[in-house]
């Protein structure tokens, strides 16, 4: 990555300095089908035409370009030396006018790593399938640019691809021009809107693909009709089910409009499901891109399908927030992120069947954002970017999920209705412009009249996660006393910040008949909690709570604390607790105490062994699963471990078996059994339902679902190359590949690990996918002493990984080879001297480390905890 990184200093001096009128970029791709015959990397070519303003004429400055080779460099009619004016990455500009025309002619490189124009060869059937993805600056690698979000310009593409192919991009398609030998076409497409360079985009390729229609009447009467696409690579077809993402899209079309009074300013609205996607989708405006796992090939849960929903209206919202209205620099990140990741369960809840959203919200987005706020590298939801790869890893659950919940609270703070119209506000008065963060509190201080600065400085300007816990004191009657809600905060973040919180007081109520009893809500006051104390007068005289749940209704953004009594009540009755956000915040409360040391692993083991087939939202019930593994690999005690494993794999399989026959429950029990299975019975069980000769009532045992068992039986040496290579070829396919690889790298064996570490470290012949399947396989749990030898060798080598590979691949290696399956101090110690020993390494990679060491040294002392409770 040398080379390639652009300062916020160099991006606002450009930005000083240049106008962008206008791009027209021609892609010639024919390049991508065929044998390659070169030495070097398959490249196709990119004629990029900008024209630009300058500021002060006779100045210099820089264009931006990733590329193995450039033919030609003509600024104002004035020919180039390519070789004295490019090194690699950047194109020198010296003398420039007042109105300039620079026409760049490259040859640049198809990626591999999902970076740039990917290429992805289907092995079902040998067709080639094409897809760009930028953020947050690889358009450079596709056409010269100015790479920076305040450099909005029109864009007009024209894409020369192999006949037959469909083409697509940003915007409609104007007209198709055949070749003069019939065997490509050239399409042209219509010029779009001002947008940014990360979020244009082009897709090729012989993709599946299906059209509807959208129709809306707007308020002054006009119609309004969207075009709509869904694609996906023809090997997908049969499991697209197109009708469910455009019922979605249109709901959420209908639920923006309604609430934005900003029509949808980008004509078209395609929606590409693509091979080998990094991320899971990105708001390309006019031509949305999606990882293709989103297209289910076996059965799925509810869950699932509400993800799907999420995601599509998550990319929607920044139609409006980040394309039509984009950040100034990345620093203001969140002004697209947050909002979105807010807008896309808001729209969810009020506009789509899965309107229990919120739940999911609660218990999975802010999941990822408490982790993200304690770890060392947390930083304010308007974080400092000083360059390009502090914005690659400020894509975290600070940015998105932290930022939708501080935003879900801002509603609360100021009113629904103000804060949609000061949305509103906001589209109109910067549509197709650039803003900071005081443009966005500029409108809604209007429309709220509140004092935004001081809301700011509270929750966006500062780091860190409160713990709220409820303190009572009680007369001799069982009535309250007092009840106060204490604030804490960590040393390094010390901020006690102002919340909007519910408090619920439950008790238990008798059972009727032989069901069990029910634990519910009696009580209830919304209060503004500030400082170190705040008591509640408002439940002074109460009867005697079993639970008191603090943060009812998740209001605020914070850790949930328990006093004893409440904490010995979910102990017993957990599962009692009758409504379902209660009882996901409940879950997640105990889940944070377990991370946090406050809580012995074995405990909370225990909980989701008794309590977890009770819980009635089946993604809540994932989560639980997936924190449990968490728990058991992470937090227990070592010498503890395999008998709590032992008790996990025997509790899942119980529930494996009480779940209603063809559910969602049942699917997800069976995954989860599969993931912990342990005593031969258990591996025998599923080779069995592998075979057909073991059978569960209801359980259907699909292509994706058979993978799973394999990759249970391949860790545990109980599928040899033979078998793994059997089931390759009863799927043979891209996501079929993917699981093979998986599969081959988690058989303990020394001479598997090492062929599994050298494809990934010593060799960049695997793709994006391939190396996050081979990561995915060789980091397996109960693999320790296999995986012994490359912990020192992984300090060794980072370095120069990180200097030698693209951002995305390094940043998958650097995370997925941490040695935490070591689980021991001399780990903590060795990453302690890599950082003390390297002060001058790119700070990204620092902050990688620093984080893989802090998620080490916090399941360290949770096992630590785990083990005092065994004495």
């Amino acid at each position: 990555m040398p080379g390639e990184n652009l300062t916020r200093d160099e991006a606002r001096e450009r930005a000083k300095l240049l106008a962008v009128e206008a791009y027209e970029v021609a892609l010639d791709l024919r390049s991508a089908v065929g044998e390659h015959t070169g030495s070097g990397p398959r490249a196709f070519r990119s004629t990029t035409t900008i024209r630009f303003r300058c500021a002060e004429p006779g100045a210099a400055t820089f264009a931006d370009l990733l590329a193995p080779s450039v033919t030609s460099v003509r600024l104002n009619g004035r020919e180039l030396d390519p070789a004295a004016v490019f090194d690699g990455s950047r194109i020198a500009l010296e003398g420039l006018a007042a109105e300039n025309e620079l026409v760049v002619d490259a040859q640049c490189a198809y990626s591999r790593t999902g970076e740039g124009l990917h290429r992805f060869v289907d092995p079902e059937d040998g067709e080639v399938y094409l897809y760009t993805q930028y953020e947050p600056a690889d358009a450079r690698r596709v056409f010269a640019n100015f790479e920076q979000p305040d450099l909005k310009a029109p864009f007009t593409f024209s894409v020369t691809a192999p006949e037959g192919w469909t083409v697509l991009s940003n915007g409609a398609v104007d007209r198709v021009e055949p070749s003069a030998d019939d065997a490509a076409t050239t399409s042209h497409f219509v010029t779009t809107r001002p947008i940014a360079t990360y979020i244009t985009a082009v897709v090729a390729g012989p993709y599946h693909y299906v059209s509807d229609l959208y129709r809306r009447t707007l308020p002054d009467g006009s119609a309004l009709e969207i075009p709509l696409g869904a694609l996906c690579r023809k090997g997908l077809a049969k499991h697209f089910d197109a009708d469910d993402i455009f019922t979605v899209t249109k709901q959420g079309l209908d639920f923006f409009h309604d609430h934005f009074d900003y029509p949808y300013p980008f004509g078209k609205y395609d929606q590409a499901f693509v091979p080998e996607y990094n991320l899971g989708a990105m708001e390309n405006p006019g031509c949305v891109t999606f990882r293709e796992e989103f297209i289910f090939r076996g059965k799925v849960t509810r869950a699932s399908y509400e993800g799907r929903a999420n995601v599509i209206l998550h990319e929607m919202a920044h139609m409006w927030f980040g394309d039509l209205v984009t950040m100034e620099w990345w620093d203001d990140l969140w002004l697209k992120e947050s909002f979105a990741d807010f807008m896309g369960a808001f729209s969810l809840v009020g506009a789509t069947r899965f309107t229990d959203g919120w739940i999911t919200f609660a218990n999975r987005r802010k999941a990822w954002a408490y982790r993200a706020d304690q770890l060392p590298s947390t930083h304010p939801i308007t974080a400092d970017i000083r360059d390009l790869e502090d914005a690659k890893l400020n894509f975290d659950g600070i940015t998105y999920a932290k930022g939708a919940s501080v935003l879900k609270q801002l509603v609360a703070y100021v009113g629904r209705d103000a804060f949609l119209e000061g949305a509103r506000r906001y589209f109109k008065r910067h549509a197709y412009g650039n803003t900071r963060l005081s443009d966005l509190l500029s409108v809604l201080g209007e429309t709220s009249g509140r004092d935004m600065a001081t809301w700011s400085r509270a929750w966006l300007e500062t780091a860190g996660v409160n713990a709220l816990t409820p303190q009572a004191t009680y007369d001799a009657e069982g009535h309250i006393t007092e009840l106060a809600v204490v604030q804490e905060a960590a040393d390094s973040h010390p901020t006690l910040r102002p919340h909007r919180v519910a408090v619920g007081l439950y008790r238990k109520e008798a059972p009727v008949d032989e069901r069990a009893g029910a634990l519910v809500r009696y009580a209830r006051a919304e209060v503004d909690v500030d400082g170190p104390r705040t008591v509640i007068p408002e439940l002074t005289g109460a009867s005697r709570p079993d639970l008191i749940l603090v943060n009812d209704d998740d209001l605020t953004y914070c850790k949930i604390r328990f006093d004893e009594g409440s904490l010995d009540t979910l102990r017993e009755h957990l599962g009692e607790l009758t409504d379902p956000l209660a009882r996901a915040l409940s879950w997640s409360a105990l889940w944070n105490l377990t991370r946090d040391a406050l809580l012995p692993a074995r405990d909370y083991l225990e909980l989701v062994r008794r309590f977890g087939g009770a819980e009635s939202d089946i993604g809540v019930l994932q989560m639980v699963q997936a924190w449990a593994l968490s728990a058991l690999h992470d937090y227990s005690a070592p010498d503890a471990r395999e008998e709590a494993g032992a008790r996990l794999a025997e509790g899942a399989l119980s529930e494996l078996r009480l779940a209603e026959p063809g559910s969602g429950h049942q699917l997800a029990w069976a995954r989860f059994f599969a993931q912990v299975a342990f005593a031969e019975s258990e591996l025998r069980l599923l080779r069995g339902l592998l075979d057909g000769t073991a059978r569960i009532d209801g359980l259907d045992v699909d292509q994706e679902l058979r993978w799973t068992f394999l990759a249970a039986l391949a860790s545990s040496g109980q599928a040899d190359e033979a078998l793994i290579a059997a089931e390759l070829a009863r799927d043979d396919t891209a996501s079929g590949k993917r699981h093979q690889v998986r599969c081959l790298a988690a058989r303990p064996s020394a001479a598997v690990k090492a062929e599994a570490w050298d494809a990934v470290v010593e060799s960049d012949r695997l793709s994006n996918a391939l190396v996050e399947a081979t990561i995915s396989g060789f980091d397996q749990p109960g693999q320790r002493d296999l995986l012994a030898p490359y912990a020192p060798r992984y300090f060794e080598v980072i370095e120069r990984v990180w200097q030698e590979r693209s951002i995305e691949i390094g940043m998958a290696i650097v995370r997925g080879l941490f040695p935490a399956a070591q689980g021991d101090t001399r780990t903590l110690e060795a990453a302690d001297a890599w950082l003390d020993g390297h002060p001058d390494a790119a700070p990204a990679l620092r902050r990688l480390v620093l984080e893989a060491r802090d998620d080490l040294a916090r399941a360290l002392r949770g096992q630590e905890c785990d083990a005092r409770a065994a004495v």
